[in-house]
């Protein structure tokens, strides 16, 4: 049985519509990055972990630069989530590392 955490990140991935195929690899990548470090909850960790993690795919596991992309996406959106306190919003802001997170108008 996957975390409470997991289980709620695919539920809304599913809500937003995400492949089933992406879904899986986001949670794939999520998961990786949980237990290298040390399965702490990701709000725990901060920018330093991500590059360490990103450093680890990169050294000691040559992964692809595209791939460590991916991962970076999963993990940065992640860490917006939950600085702005909603998953939903800090996925809405990310897409890709390059863009630029669009602000909502008020009136």
């Amino acid at each position: 049985m996957a975390s409470p955490f997991l289980e709620s990140l695919r539920a809304d991935m599913r809500l937003r519509g995400y492949s089933i195929k992406t879904e899986k690899s986001y949670l794939e990548w999520i998961r990786q990055y949980i237990y290298f470090i040390g399965k702490r909850h990701p709000s725990e960790a901060g920018p330093a972990e991500v590059k360490a993690f990103l450093t680890h795919l990169a050294v000691n596991r040559n992964v692809a630069m595209n791939t460590q992309k991916v991962a970076l996406n999963r993990e940065v959106g992640l860490s917006l989530a939950q600085l702005s306190g909603s998953r939903a919003e800090g996925r809405r802001c990310l897409r890709t590392v390059a863009r630029h997170c669009r602000l909502p108008l008020e009136l």
